[in-house]
C-alpha cells in the first residue's frame, strides 16, 4: 500500500533456482519487487512506456480545491492540507502506476534488501540536494522517519512500528532493520519515505501546523500562497531529478495552481466557465447533466471515461462501534436492511453504478464466492469467535425491486431489532435500555444528502430517528479524529497489494489512535490475526487468500453498509493539453500532461461514454 506518494491524478534444481533468486535479491538493485519478481524496466531503462519523454516543458495547470486550507505541513494530522503539496518533495524510491507493486530508485540510486526481508539499504544519489542547493544525505534520511515517527500523523508510527533502527554506514548509505523477518512489504513501503531536510526543520517545530513554505527537494516549489484561498506551485528549472529514467516525461507544467471552492456545484460552474482546466468527478447526477454547455457541444471541454483498474475499497455509511447503540450485530444489519440502493440508482444515480460488496472491490481479492479451502485453514481456527455466515453464505447486500416499496426488508429489520430486544412504543423504536433509537448521521458533503433522506424515511418508517448533521471540512476532520460521531461516510481505499495500512484500518492497536482510519472502532482478535497473517503474506497466491478471508469477515460483521462504485475514472478537461498515447494502468497520468496551447478551441466533440471511481454522491 502507498503512503506518500506523487502520482497526483497520477500496490535438487528447484532448490540451484530458489538460492539464485535469494543471492539476486540481496545485492543493490535498481529497483525492488513485492515478490522478488523481476521488475517491469530493466537497470538501464530510459523512461516509462507510459509518458513522452519529449515532451515540452511550459505552461500552466489550473486545478480545483475543496473548502480551503490552513497548513503547509502535510506530515501531522493538525490543520487543514493544502492540495498537491507532495510535489514539493522526493522520496527515497518512486511507486510504478504500471505495475502491481514495484519500487524504482529516486534519492536512492541503489536498493539491496536481505533475502528474509529483516533489513532494507538505500544508497543515495550523489547528485541529489535540496532545493535550496543542500545535498541529501543518510542525516536528513534518518531525521525524516524519526521525526515522522515522533511527531507525524499517528499512521507513520503504525507503518514503521516494525523498524527496529535505522544507521547511517556512510554519508549516503542508510540501513533499516526490522523487529522479525518476513514481512515482504516493509521494505517497500520505506522505500516511500519523504525525505526532508534536517537542515530547515533544525529551527522549526515539526508538529505545528502553519502557513510557512516549506524547503523539499521535489520537482516544484510553492511561490504565492492565499491562505485558504489559493496555492501556486512552479517548477524547480534545476531541478536535480529531472534527468532521471522515473522522472523524464513528468513534471512539464511550468505553473501549477490551485483554487479552493467551497462547495461543489459551485466548482463545476467555475470549471465550466473555464477557471480552472481538469476536473476528476464523483457525482453520477453532475456527470450526466452538469457539463452541458456550449464549450462541451463544440468540443472546446472534453469528458471522457477511462478505466480504473485499482481496487476501489470500500465506500460506506460507517457505524461507529463506541457507540452502545451499535454494539450489537444485529442492529447494524437491521438498519443496512432500510438503504435502497437499488431506488437510488435508478433515481438519483442514472444508473451508473454497481453495488459494493467487498472491502477490496474490484479485485480478485474480493470475497465474491465461498470459502476454499485454503481459506477455511485460516477461518476454522477462528469458528466461535467470527460469524457463522463466514463458512456457509457469500456476503450480498439486500437488493429491492428498485420501486421504492421495501417490504421484506423492512420485515427483516423490524425482526431483526425484535430479536435485539427493541420494541415499538409510541411510534418510537425503543432499545432495552428504554431509550429511543436515534441516530445523528454527520456529513459535510452537501450532494450527499439527496442520497440520505430516502434512507431517513425508511428508518423512520420503523420508528428509527435519523438526524442529518451537515458540518464544514474542518469540524468535519476534528469530529472524526475525535471519533465524535453517530455515523458517517467512510471510505478505505485499497492498493493492489494491501499490507501494513490494514493495520490502521481494522486492528485493535490502532481503535484509540485519533488519527487512524479505524473509523469503526473494530477492537477484535480474530480480525487482528486476519490482519497480521495478510501482512506476512509470503506470495500473490497467499495474499489473495488472506484478503479475501479478513473481507468475508468484515462484511459479515456488518460493520459499514456499502455504498456502490465503478471502475472508471471520469474525467473532464479544457482541450489545450497534449497527453501520451498510454495512460498508466493504475493512475489517470495528469503529471505526464502538456500544454499544447493557451487556450481552448473548438473542434469535434468527441464521444463520451460515463461512469465513475469512489463517490461523494
Amino acid at each position: 500500500m502507498t503512503l506518500f506518494l506523487r502520482t497526483v491524478l497520477r500496490a535438487g534444481s528447484g532448490a540451484l533456482f530458489a538460492g539464485v533468486c535469494l543471492a539476486a535479491a540481496a545485492a543493490p538493485q535498481h529497483a525492488i519487487t513485492l515478490y522478488d519478481e523481476a521488475p517491469k524496466y530493466p537497470a538501464n531503462f530510459h523512461h516509462f512506456d507510459y509518458v513522452n519523454p519529449d515532451a515540452p516543458k511550459g505552461g500552466t495547470l489550473r486545478l480545483s480545491g475543496n473548502g480551503g486550507f490552513d497548513s503547509l505541513n502535510a506530515f501531522i494530522s493538525k490543520g487543514m492540507q493544502a492540495d498537491q503539496l507532495s510535489l514539493l518533495y522526493d522520496t527515497l524510491t518512486y511507486h510504478s502506476p504500471d505495475e502491481p507493486f514495484t519500487e524504482y530508485g529516486l534519492l536512492a540510486e541503489k536498493i539491496e534488501k536481505a533475502p528474509d526481508d529483516s533489513y532494507v539499504r538505500f544508497f543515495l544519489n550523489p547528485k541529489a540536494k535540496f532545493n535550496d542547493g543542500t545535498p541529501v544525505t543518510a542525516d536528513d534520511v534518518i531525521f525524516s522517519f524519526d521525526i515522522l515517527r515522533s511527531k507525524g500523523a499517528p499512521t507513520y508510527a503504525m507503518y514503521y512500528a516494525d523498524v527496529t533502527q535505522v544507521v547511517a554506514e556512510g554519508p549516503l548509505t542508510v540501513r533499516f532493520d526490522f523487529n522479525k523477518p518476513g514481512n515482504r512489504e516493509l521494505p517497500l513501503i520505506i522505500g516511500q519515505l519523504p525525505v526532508l531536510p534536517k537542515h530547515w526543520w533544525a529551527t522549526r517545530d515539526f508538529s505545528k501546523a502553519n502557513l510557512e513554505i516549506p524547503l523539499g527537494s521535489g520537482p516544484y516549489r510553492i511561490t504565492n500562497v492565499s491562505p485558504g484561498s489559493s496555492i501556486r506551485f512552479e517548477r524547480v528549472k534545476d531541478w536535480w531529478g529531472k534527468d532521471l529514467p522515473v522522472n523524464r516525461g513528468y513534471y512539464n507544467f511550468d505553473t501549477i495552481e490551485v483554487d479552493y471552492y467551497r462547495d461543489t456545484s459551485v466548482t463545476l460552474e467555475a470549471f465550466k466557465a473555464g477557471q480552472f482546466d481538469f476536473n476528476l468527478e464523483y457525482s453520477a447526477k453532475d456527470w450526466a447533466t452538469g457539463y452541458d454547455s456550449p464549450a462541451l457541444r463544440d468540443g472546446r471541454i472534453i469528458k471522457e471515461a477511462l478505466p480504473n483498474q485499482n481496487p476501489v475499497g470500500m465506500q460506506s455509511f460507517a457505524f461507529n462501534l463506541r457507540r452502545a447503540k451499535f454494539q450489537d450485530p444485529r442492529v447494524r444489519e437491521a438498519i443496512a436492511q432500510l438503504f435502497d440502493f437499488e431506488w437510488s440508482n435508478k433515481q438519483l444515480f442514472f444508473g451508473a453504478y454497481k453495488r459494493n460488496s467487498s472491502f477490496f472491490e474490484n479485485s480478485d481479492m474480493a470475497a465474491h464466492a465461498l470459502p476454499d479451502a485454503d481459506e477455511l485453514k485460516l477461518l476454522e481456527p477462528l469458528r466461535g469467535q467470527i460469524p457463522d455466515q463466514v463458512f456457509t453464505d457469500v456476503f450480498r447486500p439486500p437488493v429491492t425491486t428498485g420501486d421504492g416499496m421495501i417490504r421484506d426488508q423492512k420485515r427483516k429489520a423490524y425482526k431483526l431489532l425484535l430479536e435485539a430486544g427493541y420494541k415499538i412504543e409510541n411510534d418510537k423504536m425503543v432499545g432495552p435500555d428504554g431509550q429511543p433509537l436515534t441516530i445523528e448521521f454527520m456529513l459535510y458533503q452537501l450532494n450527499l444528502e439527496r442520497v440520505l433522506l430516502p434512507f431517513m424515511r425508511n428508518l423512520a418508517e420503523l420508528g428509527i430517528d435519523m438526524q442529518i448533521r451537515r458540518v464544514d471540512a474542518s469540524q468535519y476532520v476534528n469530529r472524526m479524529r475525535s471519533r465524535d460521531f453517530d455515523m458517517t461516510t467512510a471510505t478505505w481505499g485499497q492498493s493492489n497489494s494491501p499490507g501494513n495500512e490494514q493495520r490502521e484500518y481494522w486492528h485493535s492497536s490502532s481503535a484509540d489512535s485519533p488519527g487512524s482510519r479505524n473509523y469503526i472502532g473494530l477492537r477484535d482478535p480474530a480480525i487482528d490475526k486476519l490482519v497480521e497473517g495478510l501482512i506476512r503474506a509470503d506470495s500473490r497466491k497467499s495474499l489473495i487468500t488472506h484478503a479475501r478471508a479478513l473481507d468475508r469477515v468484515l462484511l459479515w460483521g456488518n460493520y459499514v453498509i456499502p455504498n456502490y462504485y465503478i471502475d472508471t475514472y471520469r474525467i473532464a478537461h479544457w482541450n489545450k493539453f497534449g497527453r501520451p498515447a498510454i495512460t498508466p494502468k493504475y493512475d489517470v497520468g495528469m503529471m505526464t500532461w502538456w500544454q499544447t496551447s493557451e487556450k481552448a478551441e473548438g473542434s469535434k466533440p468527441q464521444a463520451v461514454t460515463a461512469a465513475p471511481p469512489k463517490e461523494t454522491e
